[in-house]
């Protein structure tokens, strides 16, 4: 069965916003499937706007900002 992007439900998003860009916590049900955390990186380029980007480390401010996000997404799940 191929990805359908209409079954794919969005139940929870928060941003943290750092310098270079920003951080999205999100909790996701696909088909009313098991609810899953999504987290996103997105980095701003040179003209400010966000791109998407692999998500690799994180600053202990960067950990810091979303572990209350992941946290309040715990309790969507």
């Amino acid at each position: 069965m191929p990805y359908d992007s209409s079954l794919d439900e969005q139940l929870f998003a928060k941003s943290f916003d750092t310098e270079d860009g920003r951080i999205t916590v999100s909790v996701y049900s696909y088909n009313n499937g098991a609810k899953k955390l999504q987290i996103v990186r997105e980095n701003k380029d040179p003209e400010g706007a966000l791109r998407f980007a692999k998500m690799g480390r994180l600053t202990k401010n960067e950990v810091e900002g979303i572990l209350p996000l992941i946290q309040e997404a715990k309790a969507q799940m």
